[in-house]
Formats: C-alpha cells, sequence, structure tokens
C-alpha cells in the first residue's frame, strides 16, 4: 500500500521530527549544531518557512514550523538532508543515510496546542534528563522565546506574540505558562506527529479535512470498518490550558 502524503497545509503550524538511523547520533560536537542552524536559517528564509520553537537533541530534532506553502517544510527538510548530511558524511569521513527515513510531522491546532508544543519541544531537554531546567539546554529556543535572547532564526507564532503587548510581558507570561506538561499530553502530541493525525478540536480537524480533501483522524487500531459502516464523528482533545 503506498504511504499517505504528509499533512502539510500553508499557514498553519506543524510540528517536524527528524531522527537519526537506529536512534544514532546526528551531532558530534557544538560545531556541527552551529552548521546546522545556519543551515536551516538559509533554508527558512529560501523555502519562506517561519520557525516559533526548536530543540537540537543528540539523535533527533523538533521543529514548530509555519510554512508559507504548502510544499515549504517538504522542501526545507529535503535541502537540510543534502546539506547537513553531506558536511556529517565529509566531516566524519563515513557514508550512508544519517537520518531514519522519512521526517515525521503533523498540523497542529493554534488554540489547544501551539503552546504545548512550544513546551513539548523546550522541554525536551529536561523530560530527557540532560538539564534540571530549559533554560540550561543552549541548543533550544526556550532563551529566545523565555528570556529574550536574540535569536534570528525565531519568529513568534501569533498565539505566543497575543500573550503580552511587549516581548517582556510576553517572556514573563511565557515562562508562568512553563509547567510540565501531562502525560495525556505528551502522548498526544507524539502520536499525532509519529502517526500524521491532527490533535486538537473537532473543529479544526473538520477544517483542515475540508482545505486537504482527506481524513485527519486519529488511526483507529482494532478491527476495520466494513464497507458501508459510517464512521465515528469526530471527538474534540482535551483542552490544554
Amino acid at each position: 500500500m503506498p504511504r499517505q502524503p504528509r499533512l502539510t497545509l500553508a499557514g498553519e503550524a506543524h510540528h517536524v521530527i527528524q531522527r537519526g538511523n537506529n536512534k544514532q547520533a546526528i551531532f558530534y560536537c557544538d560545531a556541527d549544531r552551529r552548521l546546522f542552524l545556519a543551515e536551516l536559517g538559509e533554508g527558512l528564509a529560501k523555502y519562506d518557512c517561519r520557525l516559533h520553537a526548536y530543540v537540537l537533541m543528540t539523535n533527533h530534532i523538533h521543529l514548530l514550523v509555519t510554512p508559507g506553502r504548502d510544499e515549504a517544510i517538504g522542501q526545507l527538510m529535503q535541502s537540510l538532508g543534502r546539506t547537513y548530511v553531506g558536511y556529517v558524511n565529509r566531516t566524519y569521513q563515513r557514508t550512508g543515510t544519517l537520518w531514519e527515513g522519512r521526517f515525521k510531522s503533523t498540523i497542529v491546532d493554534a488554540e489547544d496546542y501551539v503552546m504545548a508544543c512550544y513546551h513539548y519541544i523546550e522541554a525536551n531537554p529536561v523530560r530527557a534528563r540532560m538539564v534540571v531546567n530549559a533554560g540550561d539546554y543552549i541548543w533550544s529556543s526556550y532563551a529566545a522565546n523565555a528570556l529574550g535572547h536574540a535569536n534570528a532564526l525565531v519568529s513568534g507564532h501569533e498565539v505566543y506574540t497575543a500573550l503580552g503587548n511587549t516581548p517582556e510581558t510576553r517572556q514573563a507570561q511565557y515562562c508562568a505558562l512553563f509547567p510540565e506538561l501531562s502525560e495525556e499530553v505528551v502522548a498526544t502530541i507524539r502520536d499525532a506527529t509519529q502517526r500524521g493525525w491532527v490533535p486538537g478540536s473537532a473543529r479544526f480537524r473538520r477544517q483542515i479535512q475540508d482545505a486537504l480533501g482527506r481524513r485527519v483522524e486519529r488511526p483507529v487500531r482494532g478491527r476495520p470498518k466494513k464497507s458501508g459502516e459510517d464512521p465515528a464523528p469526530p471527538q474534540d482533545q482535551p483542552s490544554l490550558f
């Protein structure tokens, strides 16, 4: 059975994950991370994408991106694959793939999941017990979003900018809204991104479904529906904040 195309829609935030092959490292030193961020910045400008949050872990990355065109995220990730993987192979005298297949992504409901996704991404080093506080990890967007540090890569999503009328107010509010996410929310974000369904309200999913002309519900495990059976109506996800 052919693979379903990814859920991509211009103007909507997308959570993107790219992992190293066999869970192997994709960054070996800080120079690698700096080079990757430089290539990411060039790609964002070239392919008309806005980056709201990111984290570079040892063997994977997370991005929260809004594309200006439907195909922009695919073009961005393809470009990073060419440039960064080529750099790694040359620098470390290796061959073969660096990534674990295709990147994973999903569309994020602005009302319910954008801020949760900000927090999910920037708290990754804390959940991995690499640091105690998100601000202690320098390879993420937390310092820009929470502390106001200059970062040309980061552009505030509309939900983020609505937190306050000034940068200082937004940063203070963002810090106040940075609790540990519940296991349910973490599991929902992970599952939706890995399996390509849209979390959020039923209304939002209907909008995305109508725009894309395809189902965006959580895949149902178990016995498939018989021909002629009506699918269950979409249910709202629980509100996060």
